[in-house]
């Protein structure tokens, strides 16, 4: 990845020609609340079409979004300045700070609750094992996202509601960002694999 030196132009304090970034976007928070409550109301009566959606749903977006943020979106950002990377996680990372936990959380639940519903959860069950690793893998990856992506993601956004920005703190929080990002879209491979195999037993 290219970490060409740009000077960075940082703006006078008090400027307010720069809009603040909305951390957390708060239009988005009712279709977040809608998607719990679907969750919760399908483990609660045991609802399989609605557990079996959302694990399905869930695992795709959370999948779908770790390959395209980890090979597609971290090479690009890996080859922009720092001031271009800076304007797109404007952008771009509000919407992660929800999307992200709430697939994660519709994704674990959900699927917790079929593997109980189907009793591979049983240690006889021919599938047992390969659900034990399935849980270590998206342990891992829930791990990462909610522990490493998340907060690298919200700190990068609350350095940029300031009135200085700090342009290297920015360029060391979105390398972070980016070389985890890739670290869990490689690691979405091993979860394709192990739901592949547990299908087809």
């Amino acid at each position: 990845m290219s970490d060409t030196a740009v000077t960075t132009q940082r703006p006078p304090a008090g400027d307010s020609s720069r809009p603040r970034i909305q951390v957390v976007p708060l239009a988005g928070l009712p279709f977040v609340g809608a998607i719990l409550l679907f969750v919760a109301l399908s483990i609660g009566f045991n609802w399989r079409w609605g557990l079996m959606f959302s694990h399905v749903a869930g695992g795709a977006l959370w999948t779908g979004i770790d390959l395209f943020v980890g090979f597609v979106v971290g090479p690009i950002l890996g080859r922009l300045s720092i001031p271009a990377r800076a304007e797109f996680s404007a952008r771009f990372m509000p919407m992660m700070v929800i999307i992200m936990p709430t697939v994660v959380t519709m994704t674990l639940a959900s699927g917790f609750q079929v593997a109980r519903m189907l009793g591979n959860l049983a240690p006889a069950n021919p599938n047992h094992v390969w659900l034990v690793v399935s849980f270590c893998v998206v342990g891992v990856l829930a791990g990462v996202a909610l522990t490493i992506l998340e907060p690298a993601n919200i700190a990068v956004l609350f350095e940029m509601n300031k009135p200085e920005p700090d342009g290297e703190r920015i360029h060391a929080l979105m390398k972070r960002f980016i070389y985890t990002a890739g670290i869990t879209g490689a690691m979405q491979v091993a979860t394709f694999a192990i739901m592949t195999r547990l299908s087809s037993r």
